[in-house]
C-alpha cells in the first residue's frame, strides 16, 4: 500500500520469507514510484519539521511546544504546563522528539477521548468493555468481539464532528460485527449525516500532521 504522504507498507502472511517480500517490491517498483509521485504532484511537500504549535481540533485545544537541551539526558521527554509542552533531553534527535510527543498525545488522548467514548456509550446505550489508545496507521478505530475499542490518537487533529462520528460508528459494532444493512441502519440512528461523515473521515489523514510520520 501507498500513502499519500510517501510511505509504502508491505502486508504479508507472518511466515513469509524477507525474500520473497524483496522480490515483490523489487517487481512492483514501478508502479510504487509511479504512485508516490502521483501522490506529491496532487498534494505537494509537506513540512516534517517538529511542531512550535500544535492544535488539536478534536478537542479544540492549542498547546505552545518548548525545546529544552538537556546534556544530562540520552533519551527526549515531556512534561505539560498548561497549555505548554515541554520537550527535554537529547532534542538535537528529531526522532526522539517526534516518540517523545506521540507519547503526550497518547496521554492526551487517553484523558479526554476515552472518557467522552463512555459518555456517548452511555448516552446511545451502546455498551463496550474496553478501551485501547494507539497510533494506528491503517485505521482510525475498531472494535474487537472481545468488546475492546481502539481509537487512533490522530484522532485529536479530526474535526469534533469527524470524531463524534468515528464513536458512533466502532459503538455500533458492538451490536453489529460487519458493515450490513442493519448496522447501518444503526449508525443512522444516532448520525443522520454518517455518509458524508464517513467520507470525510476517509479524507482526515490529510488533517495529521507531516512531522507524525504515519500517513
Amino acid at each position: 500500500m501507498v500513502y499519500p504522504r510517501g510511505r509504502v507498507e508491505v502486508v504479508v502472511p507472518k511466515r513469509t520469507r524477507p525474500v520473497d517480500v524483496q522480490n515483490f517490491v523489487n517487481e512492483n517498483r514501478d508502479w510504487i514510484s509511479r504512485s508516490v509521485q502521483s501522490f506529491a504532484a496532487k498534494f505537494g511537500q509537506e513540512s516534517c519539521a517538529l511542531p512550535a504549535k500544535i492544535h488539536l481540533d478534536g478537542i479544540g485545544r492549542t498547546f505552545v511546544v518548548a525545546y529544552r537541551a538537556d546534556a544530562a539526558l540520552k533519551a527526549v521527554r515531556f512534561r505539560q504546563s498548561g497549555s505548554t509542552v515541554i520537550v527535554y533531553g537529547a532534542i538535537d534527535r528529531q526522532e526522539l522528539c517526534v516518540k517523545a510527543l506521540r507519547r503526550w498525545l497518547s496521554s492526551v488522548a487517553k484523558r479526554e477521548l476515552a472518557p467522552a467514548l463512555r459518555e456517548l456509550s452511555l448516552d446511545l446505550n451502546l455498551p463496550y468493555l474496553k478501551t485501547h489508545v494507539r497510533a494506528q496507521r491503517t485505521c482510525w478505530g475498531s472494535h474487537s468481539s472481545a468488546g475492546t475499542i481502539s481509537i487512533n490518537l490522530c484522532l485529536l487533529f479530526v474535526s469534533p464532528e469527524v470524531l463524534r462520528y468515528l464513536m458512533v460508528h466502532e459503538l455500533c459494532h458492538g451490536r453489529h460485527m460487519n458493515h450490513s444493512k442493519r448496522f447501518w441502519r444503526l449508525v443512522a440512528s444516532h448520525e443522520a449525516n454518517y455518509r458524508r461523515l464517513d467520507k470525510e473521515l476517509g479524507n482526515s489523514w490529510r488533517a495529521v500532521p507531516g512531522w507524525m510520520g504515519i500517513y
